[in-house]
């Protein structure tokens, strides 16, 4: 019965990918941000040879490497989360998913106001966390829904979870996925409740994403047609609209998703277990926090200590990223970087994979050593 573990920790770019320059994202590095915090203690992702990696130069070498080793260059015309995730699963995108720098125009406005019965607040590029400070109160007092976009392509609505509750939130983001589509097609629509009074407004861990359907097959369909398990833990339903998906597990942080993961490990299943860990990405690169990116990744590389004696014969781990978003560039956004590709277990170990040129490469080892 072979299994396998994709990990993908969420934004853990490890150095600027060669067109990082056409992103604004030159010289961008996550790991090495992480790294020079000083809080950074990873023992378990150096000895899978996470620092052996080509272009790694602030870890050291390990001598004998217990995982193959290489970095993946994005093919995609992108450098967000749906975008890595597809290409990942096999679809390289092109063409950019749309992205709105001074908003979403008027009549997708009106569309989705007419659609969902309610006005809208800003409808503006904003940090999630002050579109809640500076809109929150005027949302309290109007009703009107807090529609706000970042530099990628989505579309996220915010409210107060006892103005609109979560459920009723789920289902103006499903109106709104409905409508955005074709030209206005995002990437994802995004709920992001709140709670809180004015001068402490908080977002909580109920945030949603939906995405759109990939637009062909993907190595999840494949799996899932031939009977194997497609087990997709955090948002990885959400990011592939539950195609090629047997089972899902959202989860609303990286401990409860590493708790599920070690759950599904003691089961018997033939397959792919798909795990997004998106705590890296939402509460650490975003918010320019590297201390907080640093304990992340070493609070993860305790788990992995005690995850890999748990590892049956044959399965497989994989870890790897979907996109950078170092904590301490310019931005807030997401970074064009390479992604580490780690792969342990059935034998393998101290091979140098070198610079792979796309993430599907990641996508096709889960596939091929399950169907092979």
């Amino acid at each position: 019965m072979k299994r396998v573990f994709l990990i993908v920790l969420d934004s853990f770019g490890i150095g600027a990918a060669p067109d990082a320059a056409d992103f604004g994202d030159a010289g961008a590095n996550t790991l090495r941000s992480a790294y020079e915090s000083g809080k950074l203690n990873i023992p378990n992702l150096k000895k899978m040879g996470l620092g052996n990696i080509d272009g790694v130069t602030c870890l050291g070498k390990e001598a004998s490497p217990i995982a193959d080793y290489g970095r993946v260059m994005e093919l995609s015309r992108g450098k967000d989360t749906t975008t890595g995730h597809w290409e990942i699963a096999g679809i390289v995108s092109h063409s950019p998913m749309p992205t709105y720098p001074e908003g979403f125009p008027p009549e997708v406005i009106s569309a989705f106001e007419e659609t969902v019965g309610r006005g809208v607040l800003c409808n503006l590029p904003y940090s999630g966390t002050d579109v809640i400070r500076d809109y929150g109160e005027e949302h309290l007092k109007t009703g009107k829904l807090i529609v706000y976009t970042s530099a990628d392509s989505v579309f996220q609505i915010a409210a107060h979870e006892d103005l609109v509750p979560v459920e009723e939130l789920y289902e103006i983001c499903r109106k709104a996925r409905a409508l955005l589509v074709g030209e206005h097609g995002v990437g994802r629509v995004i709920a992001r409740p709140f709670t809180g009074t004015p001068g402490s407004f908080k977002r909580t861990a109920n945030r949603r994403d939906f995405s759109l359907l990939p637009p062909e097959s993907t190595v999840l369909d494949k799996l899932k047609e031939s009977g194997y398990d497609v087990i997709g833990v955090g948002k990885i339903g959400d990011i592939f609209a539950m195609a090629g998906i047997t089972e899902t597990y959202p989860t609303h942080s990286n401990a409860e998703g590493m708790q599920v993961t070690d759950g599904i490990a003691e089961r018997d299943f033939s397959g792919l277990c798909f795990i997004n860990l998106v705590d890296f990405d939402m509460l650490f690169g975003h918010r320019q926090d590297a201390d907080g990116y640093a304990t992340a990744l070493t609070q993860f590389d305790t788990w992995l200590g005690k995850f890999i004696p748990k590892m049956k014969k044959d399965d497989l781990l994989i870890i790897t990223a979907d996109h950078g978003c170092d904590p301490s560039d310019d931005s807030t956004d997401h970074t064009r970087e390479y992604i580490p590709f780690l792969v342990y277990g059935n034998g393998r170990g101290g091979n140098n994979l070198g610079t792979i040129e796309g993430f599907a490469n990641v996508g096709e080892t889960a596939f091929d050593y399950i169907g092979g």
